[in-house]
C-alpha cells in the first residue's frame, strides 16, 4: 500500500515554520516513514513542474506556511490547492497574516520606498525600485507582482485546517500528523489547537487575581519581572487572556509575556479588538491625564494588538475582498 503524499510550501514568512518541522527531532523519521514528501522546496530539490505533472488530488495534504503577498505565491497555492485533497494553513502568517500582514498598515508604494530607499542601511542613490520585467540581451527577466495587500491563506484558497503559532508548536504538529495518518480529523475549518485561553494553561495562573485591575502599564525593559507572578498583575501587557492555548508557554517560561501568536479562540471574531477590549476592561483608571500616561506605554498599539492578525481582522477584511 502506497504511503500518503505530502507537500510543504513556504510563502511570505521568516522560515520558522519550516524550521519547526526539523524540531520534531527524531520524530521526523517517523514522519518520513509514514508519508512520502514529494514537494518541499526548502529542503528537497523538487520543482514547480514536478507538481504540475501530478494528478489533481494526488497529495493527501499540503502544509502551506506564510501569508500571500505576491502573484507567484498566489499561483503556487492555487496549484497546490488543485493537487491536494486537504490544505493546512501552517503557522500564524498563513492562519491570520502574521508579521508580514503588518504591511497592510501602509500602501504598496510606501513599503517599497521604505525597503529600497529609506532604511538607514540602504545605499540606493539613484532611487531604483524593483521592476517586474527587464529586457536584457539574453531576453526578458521578470519578478512576481507585489500585491497591494497581504492576505491570509484562506483569503486566497479554501483551507481545511489550521495549525497556529509563530512557529507552530511541535506538540500541535505531532497531534495533527497523528490525526491525519489515523484519519481521525475534526470537522473542516477546525484550528488544530485547544479551544481555550492561554491563561488556562499558564503556570502563573494561580497568581492572577480573581478581579484583575491595573493602575499603570509598564514595559518589560522598565522593570525586573517577577518570574512567578502573573504578568498582568505586574502591569505588563500579556495577551494570554485572549490567545488560544497549545504552545506549552515557552515565552512565559522565558519570563516574557504572551504576544498572541496562536491567535484567537473560536468565539472571537477580531483578535485585536478583543485584546483591546480586555485591556480597557482591567485598567483601573478614571482620570483622563492618567489614562493618557498609561496608554503612552503602548508605543505601537497596532503592533501590540494586531501583531499577527491584521489581514484577518475585521478592520482590514474589506481591503482583502
Amino acid at each position: 500500500m502506497s504511503k500518503p503524499k505530502v507537500a510543504f510550501y513556504w510563502c511570505a514568512s521568516c522560515g520558522g515554520c519550516e524550521e519547526t518541522v526539523v524540531d520534531l527531532a527524531e520524530g521526523v523519521l517517523d514522519v518520513v516513514a509514514a508519508v512520502d514528501i514529494l514537494f518541499w522546496p526548502v529542503a528537497l530539490d523538487f520543482k514547480r513542474s514536478d507538481v504540475e505533472a501530478m494528478a489533481d488530488g494526488e497529495f493527501a495534504v499540503a502544509f502551506i506556511n506564510g501569508a500571500i503577498c505576491t502573484s507567484e505565491q498566489e499561483e503556487m497555492v492555487h496549484l497546490l490547492r488543485r493537487k491536494a485533497q486537504a490544505v493546512i494553513a501552517f503557522g500564524s502568517c498563513a492562519h491570520t497574516g502574521g508579521i508580514p500582514g503588518l504591511g497592510n498598515l501602509y500602501d504598496r508604494e510606501s513599503l517599497l520606498n521604505r525597503a529600497y530607499k529609506e532604511t538607514p542601511s540602504t545605499a540606493n542613490h539613484d532611487g531604483i525600485l524593483p521592476a517586474e520585467s527587464l529586457d536584457v540581451k539574453e531576453g526578458t527577466v521578470t519578478l512576481p507582482h507585489f500585491l497591494e495587500g497581504c492576505k491570509t491563506l484562506d483569503q486566497t484558497i479554501p483551507v481545511e485546517y489550521y495549525i497556529p503559532g509563530c512557529p507552530p508548536p511541535v506538540r500541535l504538529i505531532k497531534d495533527a500528523l497523528g490525526a491525519i495518518l489515523s484519519g481521525k480529523l475534526p470537522p473542516r475549518g477546525t484550528v488544530l489547537a485547544p479551544d481555550i485561553a492561554q491563561c488556562d494553561e499558564c503556570g502563573r495562573k494561580d497568581t492572577k487575581p480573581d478581579k484583575l485591575m491595573i493602575e499603570n502599564l509598564k514595559r518589560p525593559q522598565e522593570v525586573i519581572i517577577d518570574q512567578e507572578k502573573c504578568f498582568l498583575e505586574q502591569g505588563l501587557v500579556c495577551m494570554g487572556p485572549v490567545t488560544r492555548a497549545g504552545c506549552d508557554t515557552p515565552c512565559i517560561d522565558g519570563n516574557m509575556p504572551c504576544t498572541g501568536c496562536l491567535g484567537p479562540t473560536s468565539r472571537v471574531k477580531d483578535y485585536g479588538a478583543k485584546a483591546l477590549a480586555f485591556l480597557a476592561s482591567v485598567l483601573d483608571i478614571d482620570d483622563e491625564s492618567r489614562a493618557k500616561e498609561a496608554l503612552s506605554k503602548l508605543v505601537d498599539p497596532e503592533g501590540t494588538f494586531y501583531r499577527y492578525s491584521v489581514p484577518a481582522s475585521l478592520l482590514f477584511h474589506r481591503r482583502n475582498h
